[in-house]
């Protein structure tokens, strides 16, 4: 392997490591927040990038972002950054998000209050919106008011995409009106999780 090519790749592994550390100092300050011990591992990133079309005009707004694990395989996947929304409550992973990815368009704030945080802006011009956040720990109550803000974000057929560990959906198909697909359970992450991807019914 080249020089260049290795330095690179020790880099981003550093890189890596120091997310890890980052993610479970913020898991151990605020469990039910970060909701998760480590960033989402590669093979689940890719996953849920996969349902996100990387030739849409709306852009793509991503919710509970942490370190940047999914941001990164959604711009390897071939969205252009400057599509990108992220919103973010930690204000130190904020930071982080904004140096990794300057052209993306970085929001602190309550990504469970999506119409307090944009009210009219972007309403309907949304290609797709991908979730990080914990919604297991969340009432079902909360749970399905994110999920009616968020299509009131997006285009008609634009996908809410939504990692679970839990083996079962976060949104119940009978108490909304939703069209639902699912990946396969993806073993290579910590935990095991599971994609759904959620479409106005």
């Amino acid at each position: 392997m080249p020089p260049l090519q290795t330095a690179v790749g020790t880099a981003r592994k550093g890189l890596r490591i120091d997310d890890d550390v980052r993610f479970l100092r913020s898991w151990i300050e605020r469990p039910l927040a970060i909701g998760a011990v480590m960033p989402s591992s590669k093979p689940l990133a890719r996953a849920m990038a996969s349902y996100v079309d990387p030739h849409g005009t709306g852009k793509v707004v991503e919710l509970g972002p942490g370190t940047g694990a999914i941001t990164e395989a959604l711009v390897e996947h071939g969205v252009d950054e400057s599509r990108l929304v992220l919103v973010e409550f930690n204000s130190n992973f904020c930071r982080l998000l904004r140096a990794r990815y300057p052209a993306a368009t970085v929001i602190q704030g309550d990504a469970y209050r999506l119409r307090g945080l944009f009210g009219d802006f972007l309403r309907g011009e949304v290609s797709a919106v991908v979730s990080g956040l914990p919604l297991m720990t969340k009432p079902l109550r909360a749970r399905l008011r994110l999920l009616n803000e968020a299509f009131g974000l997006l285009q008609p057929g634009g996908p809410f995409i939504q990692f679970t560990y839990s083996v079962v959906s976060p949104i119940p198909r009978s108490l909304a009106r939703v069209r639902t697909e699912a990946s396969e359970r993806i073993w290579l992450n910590l935990p095991p999780a599971r994609v759904f991807v959620y479409r106005r019914g």
